[in-house]
């Protein structure tokens, strides 16, 4: 672990090793820590909802197809996922499994819900205002019950579509919070959800809004450009080569967020400041998502996807408590 805010912010205390806890993923993301000590994950390119047990074994929930992407449980208790569409994977030489451009067979992005008890799986949104959902990514809920979720876009061998972030308020209603954006990835909000976050992948920063209302956004710079977009505010730059991805945010208001070629958590301090880089072992650079757990939720469990890892490890603070995170 990289301590760069000194054993007075905690995350010196202790540097425990990492714990995998499975292996023989495809590509997992989207990690929710359940009550009873498993973790779901999808499996991105095996096109499932996977429960991961503590001993190491696996189980399919659902089958959903496309690219299931970023999760999270709703306040209905049944699982929300971003469907990104699916990618076209290759093999490296050294055995990583990555995502590529849009796929053939790629016919749109989606939301879906899955009943844990059944694997029902529902589809409940195709487009918002007209416009189809591309790439479908990430997503958190309010504690109104309403949901955020970003739309990373699709890109082909030519170029890519911008990305967007949308709202699904708790009656279902959909609506674009912003558009068009580079590539939204990971969202999040602070602990008195007064901002909502994203990683921005390419840029490699984390930018945030203030929240006006749910699903309601103002610029926290005072500038919109173009009209359709609010302009957003600089929460960190990574830095060299980094991408970013999916994001958690702890009980102390840090913005832990997978950190890409790195592979590394990054943790974030709500006023920019980089606190801590931990490193995953492994060597693996697609380091995707991390979401906290266990009985304290001091356990944050990070997908390493490259290699199809799910880790543990012991966090310096608890995670902030979702809203709808008990099943």
């Amino acid at each position: 672990m990289k301590d760069t805010d000194g054993a007075a912010g905690g995350f010196g205390r202790y540097a425990p090793a990492m714990r995998k806890i499975c292996s023989g993923l495809q590509f997992p993301e989207g990690p929710i820590a359940l009550a009873n000590g498993d973790v779901l994950v999808v499996e991105i390119a095996r096109g499932t909802l996977t429960r991961c047990r503590p001993d190491g074994s696996t189980s399919v929930v659902a089958e959903l197809g496309g690219g299931p992407n970023g999760a999270a449980l709703g306040p209905d208790g049944k699982v929300y996922v971003c469907n990104n569409g699916g990618f076209a994977w290759h093999t490296t030489d050294d055995g990583l499994l990555l995502p590529g451009h849009r796929p053939a067979d790629y016919v749109g992005g989606s939301i879906q819900r899955v009943d844990l008890a059944t694997g029902a799986v529902e589809t409940l949104h195709t487009s918002c205002e007209g416009r189809p959902l591309r790439g479908p990514n990430d997503i958190v809920f309010d504690r109104h019950g309403g949901y955020y979720f970003t739309d990373l876009g699709k890109s082909t061998e030519d170029g890519r579509d911008f990305g967007a972030i949308h709202y699904v308020d708790p009656h279902g209603a959909i609506r674009t919070v912003a558009r068009p954006i580079m590539t939204p990835n990971g969202i999040g909000l602070s602990p008195d959800e007064d901002r909502l976050y994203y990683a921005d992948t390419v840029a490699g920063r984390v930018m945030f809004w203030d929240i006006a209302e749910p699903g309601v956004v103002r610029s926290p710079v005072g500038a919109v450009y173009p009209a359709t977009t609010v302009a957003a505010g600089l929460l960190a730059n990574v830095g060299g080569a980094a991408r970013l991805d999916s994001l958690a945010v702890d009980e102390e208001g840090n913005v832990c967020v997978a950190t890409l070629v790195v592979g590394a958590v990054t943790a974030i301090a709500p006023d920019g400041r980089i606190r801590a880089i931990v490193p995953v072992p492994g060597g693996d650079p697609m380091v995707t998502n991390v979401c906290f757990g266990g009985p304290d939720r001091m356990t944050a469990f990070i997908t390493a996807s490259g290699k199809g890892d799910l880790y543990a490890h012991e966090w310096h603070c608890p995670g902030l408590a979702l809203n709808f995170g008990e099943v």
